[in-house]
């Protein structure tokens, strides 16, 4: 009886965690739209290229890029070289440093 008893309810826990959730308040449910257009403030821009434009044309040493990043206003910077793999991620917050083959930097940007 006990083990009959134990197979209904675990039957209707299962059956009450595979049902469809109640139809939200439209008034009080953010839209795809509006939610994709507010940035997190963590990924919000702390990062100003402009700043770095003058370091296109240098070497990329490790001092030159902390000098780049620093004048972004950037939490961190990477450095890019042709055919790497990179996260695409966005990050606010992060200086790309794209460089050629010969380590000179061809471009700077956010992300």
């Amino acid at each position: 009886m006990k083990m009959r008893l134990f197979l209904s309810i675990s039957a209707a826990l299962a059956l009450a965690a595979c049902s469809s959730s109640p139809a939200n308040d439209s008034s009080d449910a953010t839209t795809p739209a509006a939610a994709a257009t507010t940035t997190p403030p963590m990924l919000a821009e702390s990062c100003k290229a402009d700043a770095a434009q003058q370091f296109v044309g240098k070497t990329a040493t490790p001092e030159i890029v902390e000098q780049a990043r620093v004048a972004t206003g950037a939490k961190t910077a990477r450095v890019l070289t042709p055919g790497m793999m990179v996260t695409m991620e966005y990050r606010g917050d992060r200086l790309n440093v794209r460089v050629g083959t010969d380590n000179v930097i061809g471009s700077v940007d956010c992300g």
